[in-house]
């Protein structure tokens, strides 16, 4: 059981200032999160954790090596270029 003094120590702890009608609605709140740890508690060890609700598995198409572009194809709507490569902005000066 969660006492009034726990959460006057808990809100010291975390530098709260607290009311009196606040600390009674912690004291309620901190009791009910407290009882969802002896629920967990009645859970057969025999479960196993999960980490995902549903069954993860990956969707990706097999990856397959394919013909690149050419030099010419691969700089045709390239705003700058230069004696074939790509011209970006001067980065460094």
């Amino acid at each position: 059981m969660v006492s009034v003094e726990d959460v006057y120590h808990v809100s010291r702890l975390a530098k709260l200032m607290i009311s009196e009608n606040e600390a009674e609605k912690f004291r309620k709140e901190f009791e009910d999160i407290l009882s969802y740890f002896n629920i967990l508690d009645e859970i057969s060890e025999e479960v196993k954790p999960t980490f995902h609700v549903l069954e993860i598995r990956n969707v990706f198409r097999e990856d397959l090596a394919k013909k690149g572009l050419d030099q010419d194809s691969a700089l045709k709507n390239a705003p700058r270029k230069e004696e074939g490569y790509f011209v970006g902005p001067k980065v460094v000066e």
